[in-house]
């Protein structure tokens, strides 16, 4: 392969999307709450999923590491591809995608186990590690990404449950980013924690896209401007609009999109 066609290569290995969602539709039973969804989620960026409340956005971001497999009756269509390979795909082990694609819940959840067993849970059940100097290895660069290990260094098998919730929040990013994820969920991080902690979570979220695709559900247009390079607004079950966040709230294409940023809906 001469020099030319290598950078060419590269650069369409780049330029190719990390998730791409092709006519993605969920069924919960008979009611149809994803319609026809295609979206392509890039590397190393924020991508905030907003729109009213019950419009399909947290659905979405459970499709993309299969969280929806756990809720009786659920049937998602269409194709989730994480660098190129098929996530519903039945060779796919649920369990093995979930330590590639981390997630942070909406309420705080430390497991009720000390703030080192905490973050080293996952890397434990899915053995990437061998010894206790590499766990605790992972245990400190874990928190110190989540901007926690200076608050808990000489605490670290306490409760993480006697943490405050700001830090509980980080120590549950922690948590998820300590098997090593290339994509992180977060569905609504924020919604339970006070302006401080927010604050401190959303200048986390702007450190992990260096090394993730992060993709946040969040009911707050402010935030979604924020933290994110890409906005996608759903409305009904409907991917609306999807661009760029300054273009979305700026100078939105759908009439739609521009009455829920004006507040006229939602």
């Amino acid at each position: 392969m001469n020099d030319v066609a290598r950078i060419d290569r590269m650069a369409r290995i780049e330029d190719a999307p990390k998730i791409k969602a092709n006519k993605v539709q969920v069924f919960y039973g008979q009611n149809h709450a994803i319609k026809d969804v295609d979206v392509n989620i890039l590397d190393k960026t924020v991508t905030a999923f907003i729109g009213p409340s019950g419009c399909g956005k947290s659905t979405f971001l459970r499709c993309i590491n299969r969280m929806n497999d756990t809720i009786a009756g659920c049937r998602v269509e269409g194709s989730i591809l994480l660098d190129g390979e098929d996530i519903y795909d039945r060779r796919v082990d649920p369990v093995q995608l979930r330590a590639k694609v981390g997630m942070v819940f909406q309420k705080p959840n430390p497991f009720p186990k000390s703030i080192y067993d905490n973050v080293a849970y996952g890397p434990r059940i899915h053995g990437l590690t061998r010894n206790k100097a590499e766990t605790d290895e992972i245990v400190e660069k874990a928190l110190r990404g989540a901007a926690l290990w200076n608050e808990v260094k000489d605490r670290l098998h306490a409760p993480g449950t006697g943490l405050s919730g700001g830090q509980q929040q980080r120590l549950c990013i922690a948590r998820a980013v300590a098997t090593a994820p290339e994509v992180l969920l977060m569905d609504e991080p924020c919604s339970a924690l006070d302006p401080i902690a927010t604050a401190q979570v959303e200048e986390l979220i702007d450190q992990l896209r260096q090394d993730f695709s992060v993709v946040i559900v969040t009911h707050s247009m402010q935030q979604a401007a924020r933290v994110s390079q890409k906005t996608a607004f759903f409305h009904l079950g409907n991917l609306v609009e999807f661009g760029d966040t300054d273009q979305i709230f700026t100078n939105p294409q759908d009439p739609r999109t521009e009455s829920y940023i004006s507040g006229r809906i939602g």
